[in-house]
């Protein structure tokens, strides 16, 4: 049988720098610089998502790469929102003017780091 030690995820930036300050300094997370330049987020218990750089070759990833568990959706989508994140609006989903959507599963919002990845917040 094969043993994982602390399995881990990551994507792609076209900056590290860049993506690291945004997760640091406007969502509040403990994100920081790691070997060889690639960036890594620290969400406690040793857990550690990576942020690779892809630089021109980048292409912003398809799917949610990080959800963010939080207590109250709008209460955070307004905390965000003063600190000049944009929150996505997709066609044809039930989200409210904030980008909030509610009674679909648990309410979440969705909105993007500086290399286009999708991030959200969610009800924990």
């Amino acid at each position: 049988m094969v043993t994982f030690f602390r399995p881990f995820s990551g994507f792609s930036v076209d900056d590290v720098p860049q993506a690291l300050a945004f997760y640091r300094d406007v969502l509040g997370l403990d994100a920081r610089e790691g070997d060889m330049g690639i960036g890594e987020i620290h969400l406690g218990d040793e857990h550690v998502v990576i942020a690779y750089p892809k630089g021109e070759e980048h292409e912003p990833a398809s799917f949610t790469v990080l959800n963010l568990p939080v207590d109250d959706v709008g209460a955070a989508v307004a905390e965000l929102t003063a600190r000049g994140v944009a929150f996505l609006h997709y066609e044809g989903a039930p989200q409210d003017e904030h980008g909030v959507m509610r009674g679909h599963g648990p309410d979440i919002a969705w909105f993007t780091d500086p290399s286009g990845n999708v991030f959200s917040v969610i009800a924990r």
